[in-house]
């Protein structure tokens, strides 16, 4: 058992979300009770993560989609008031990070993403390791467009839309963002990557990778954000005297 603000404390200074202009809450967002024994972990703080997280009788729930996004309604009402009605009845406790989990670079999204994948890190597109959002680095040797579209579908069993970029080729620089970064692609190309990474396609990411002469892997939102917040529950557990325990909601998109 721990104290629920000693551990809010301890990812805090981990991630330092003050780092991040973001549009949500980085950190507590719904105060439950003091203790803390079980911590359930997800992508995205949806009912169905709650309910299991009640079942469970949890303490605290660490997520990296939580509430409270800019420009959303404020009013508490129907799929929200639902919500937080359920945690705040049974006393559990919301701790969410979103940009400064996918910047981390050892616990971060991008930083797991990378290491499933095999990719070899030489930086960040964007910034310094660790802040940054586009990473960039080299995937293991051989892979053109399809080979790495297979390789990705392998590791994160699930298969990723491709568009393919003229002329093709053996990739030698990959660039990744999880989530829903598919705009970043411009970065990704002009930090010289020959693929680009990330969860989501839109409609203009097929002309921007053609035009632009790079590979779009689109592999899934939730996909690519698995993994982070397990690393974060699992570095929470070898520090404090909790159980941790990741729930994945099945999500295509």
């Amino acid at each position: 058992m721990t104290n629920r603000d000693a551990l809010v404390a301890a990812c805090d200074r981990e991630l330092v979300p003050e780092r991040f202009k973001d549009y949500t809450v980085n950190g507590l967002q719904v105060e439950g009770r003091d203790r803390v024994v079980r911590v359930m972990s997800g992508v995205t703080a949806c009912q169905a993560l709650v309910d299991e997280a009640v079942a469970w009788q949890a303490d605290l729930v660490l997520v990296h989609h939580g509430y409270f996004w800019k420009n959303e309604p404020v009013a508490i009402t129907g799929m929200k008031r639902r919500r937080l009605r359920a945690l705040l009845a049974h006393d559990i406790s919301l701790l969410a990070y979103h940009l400064p989990l996918d910047a981390h670079a050892d616990l971060g999204n991008n930083a797991e993403l990378g290491r499933r994948l095999d990719f070899a890190v030489d930086g960040c597109a964007d910034g310094e390791l660790g802040e940054g959002l586009v990473w960039l680095g080299s995937p293991p040797e051989g892979l053109d467009a399809r080979g790495l579209a297979q390789h990705v579908g392998q590791r994160l069993a699930r298969e990723p839309q491709l568009v393919e970029a003229p002329g093709g080729g053996e990739i030698r620089r990959v660039a990744w963002c999880t989530g829903g970064a598919q705009d970043m692609i411009t970065a990704a190309r002009e930090a010289g990557a020959d693929a680009f990474i990330s969860g989501e396609i839109s409609e203009r990411t097929t002309h921007l990778a053609r035009e632009l002469g790079i590979h779009y892997l689109a592999a899934g939102h939730h996909a690519t954000e698995r993994y982070g917040v397990q690393a974060l529950g699992a570095w929470l557990a070898a520090r404090f005297d909790i159980e941790h325990r990741f729930v994945d909601i099945d999500n295509p998109a």
